[in-house]
Parts: C-alpha cells; structure tokens; sequence
C-alpha cells in the first residue's frame, strides 16, 4: 500500500502516477515557460488522477480543468492578473483541457462575494494551498528547471492514495465542502467521505 510507505517513496509514487496523466505532465512543463512567481499545479487535477489510477479509470477522467497557482503582491489589480492569464491561454491553447490561472494575492478581494465569508490576505501560494475545503486538496506541484518536482503536501499523502475525503475547516464554508464532496463521491463512489466537524460547546460551570 502506497499510504504505507516511507515519505520519499510516497513521493517517488506520486510522481509516477501523476506522470500518467498527460495533459497535467504538460501543464507542468508550460507553465514553467510562464516563469510566474510561487507558482503551483495543484487542486482536483492533482489529486483527481490519483483516484482515477487508484480505482483503474483513465488518469484523466472527470477532471474538469487544470488550475495553477501563483503569488505576485506586487499588482494587485485585475489588469495585471489578466495579463498572465492571456499569456497562459496562448501557451496552453492546443491543450484538451481548461487551464485556469489565478494571483493567490488577489483572492482576498473577491472570496467574500462569492462564497460568503471573509478571507484574510494570504502570504503565500502555500497559504492559499492551506485552505482548501478538503485537506485532500492541499496539495501543489511545480516542476523546477532541472527536471526535479516541487512538492507541497502539508497533510501527507496517505488521504490521497487511500480515496479518503477529510474536510479543512479552516476559511470554506461547510456548504462549499459538502457540495463538492457530493460531486466528487458521484464520480468516484469508492470514495470515503468525512463528516464536517460538529461545533464545539463551550460550557460554563457555575459551581452549584
């Protein structure tokens, strides 16, 4: 079992099987073209191909697009995001896939408007990699000029190879975990999915 083995060899095996996914391997290889700051290869794309070798299904299936990351607080405006993402849509044009290119450094402008609650400025790709609904998710890859592969796996990679779905709540609202938890299980049905954490309650002991 993959999940059992020592770090490194984790490491070696995940590099395998994302390497069977094509379309991501290319991803990797053209966005290193972009030279963007802090950049990663990370969400379903990542993971989603795991599961599709784990359970014998073609690397690429369901995957819905290729999202990269990365981290320029220099520009903050839409304007200078824009940019990279044209720049990105003519390196990646003959790709059969979406590729979608977002400035972790902007996300804090737009995060309440469509989900609802407040997302302080991140520092970091990393940090933005931190908070996804699924600590499943959290999970990059950049592919450095010398061949070798960045990984960025804060929780470990056992989730991962082990089809288990445990939620991150630290800034996504449950809604947002269970809904695409929901879709993720119709896809992929041998998935294991973790309840969302119940509240804590606090008491308070009057002495009587």
């Amino acid at each position: 079992m993959i999940s059992r083995l020592p770090l490194d060899q984790q490491l070696d095996s995940l590099r395998a099987v994302l390497s069977r996914n094509d379309v991501l391997t290319e991803v990797l290889t053209r966005t290193a073209t972009l030279d963007l700051p802090g950049w990663y290869v990370t969400a379903g794309c990542l993971f989603q191909t795991v599961w599709n070798v784990v359970t014998d299904r073609p690397p690429t299936s369901g995957i819905k697009d290729y999202d990269v990351f990365y981290f320029d607080g220099s520009d903050l405006s839409w304007e200078a995001e824009d940019e990279v993402i044209k720049a990105g849509r003519e390196v990646f044009t003959d790709l059969p896939a979406d590729v979608e290119i977002r400035n972790e450094a902007r996300v804090h402008l737009w995060y309440e408007d469509k989900f609802g609650v407040a997302c302080p400025p991140y520092e970091s790709t990393e940090a933005a990699i931190d908070s996804f609904a699924a600590t499943t998710c959290c999970l990059g890859v950049r592919a450095e000029t010398d061949g070798r592969w960045h990984v960025y796996a804060p929780h470990g990679l056992s989730d991962v190879f082990n089809l288990v779905v445990r939620p991150n709540p630290v800034l996504a609202p449950r809604s947002v975990y269970e809904t695409k938890a929901a879709r993720w299980q119709a896809q992929w049905p041998e998935l294991a999915v973790l309840d969302w954490p119940a509240p804590s309650v606090t008491t308070t002991w009057s002495g009587g």
